[in-house]
């Protein structure tokens, strides 16, 4: 498989990104933002290869269950990357790097050779907004699980360890709101334009995946109200933030873990 060399490179890279942040955020290293960056950056760039030649191809979209799990880790990771040059997110890195990798070794143990034809722009748009909606979600359940675990050592007047390394919980808070805004919006998009473009969203098919998005959307929209009106946030927030994410993982991967690994039907 030509993708295999640059795979191998992205998941050594992936995982080295990762293992640095663990062990900063630990203190058994020193922070060294410049390093987990450049690695996550290369590695990025061989996952980008990996996607162009197992996804993107002249006839059609290879969107199997690994094909597909690959092209939103590289989306989480890519954007994680991207905006850590700006907001104070790079320690997200540390469960999500990891996850990368692990898409990219089920990736080359289990291929699939389901292909989508004829996508249509709209189609094309859909799927976009749709999966960077849910890489920022799924970013966002990760800073929520690193400021309740915060705010609760802060309760109990723990400051050493992990603390130290963290930014201002205000920060972190923040970030997090701004991130599951961000989705949000940018869900909030991916459903308007399945229903404008997709035939019949709650097609047999296609059903199962409307109604988590749907619930998702719901979700997140009463967590943002529950924010600004009721103050929501520390355990409150991680858990209507992991459980949004987790609606939103079902609808992505549902049908496809059900068809490749059950009926191995893909």
């Amino acid at each position: 498989m030509q993708a295999l060399p640059f795979a191998i490179l992205a998941i050594v890279c992936y995982l080295a990104a990762g293992a640095w942040q663990a062990l900063a955020l630990a203190r058994r290293v020193p922070p060294r933002t410049i390093l987990v960056r450049s690695l996550g950056l290369l590695a990025v760039s061989a996952h980008t290869v990996v996607v162009a030649h197992t996804v993107f191809l002249g006839r059609g979209l290879h969107l199997g269950l690994f094909e597909s799990a690959s092209l939103f880790t590289w989306l989480i990771a890519a954007l994680l990357i991207a905006v850590s040059l700006f907001k104070p997110l790079l320690n997200a890195g540390v469960g999500l790097f990891p996850l990368a990798a692990l898409t990219l070794v089920a990736l080359m143990l289990y291929p699939s050779h389901m292909v989508e034809s004829n996508v249509s722009p709209g189609i094309v748009f859909h799927i976009v907004t749709s999966s960077v909606a849910s890489a920022l979600l799924s970013i966002a359940a990760v800073q929520a699980v690193l400021v309740t675990f915060q705010n609760h050592a802060l309760k109990r007047r723990h400051t050493r360890g992990i603390i130290q390394v963290l930014p201002a919980l205000t920060s972190m808070e923040r970030l997090l709101f701004e991130l599951i805004g961000a989705g949000l919006l940018l869900l909030t998009a991916a459903i308007v334009s399945g229903f404008i473009f997709i035939d019949n969203l709650f097609a047999q098919h296609l059903v199962h995946k409307t109604v988590f998005s749907l619930a998702a959307w719901l979700v997140f929209t009463g967590l943002l109200i529950g924010r600004h009106w009721l103050g929501w946030r520390g355990a409150r927030a991680m858990r209507w933030t992991l459980g949004g994410c987790l609606l939103l993982v079902l609808g992505y991967f549902g049908t496809k873990v059900a068809l490749q690994l059950i009926f191995h039907d893909i």
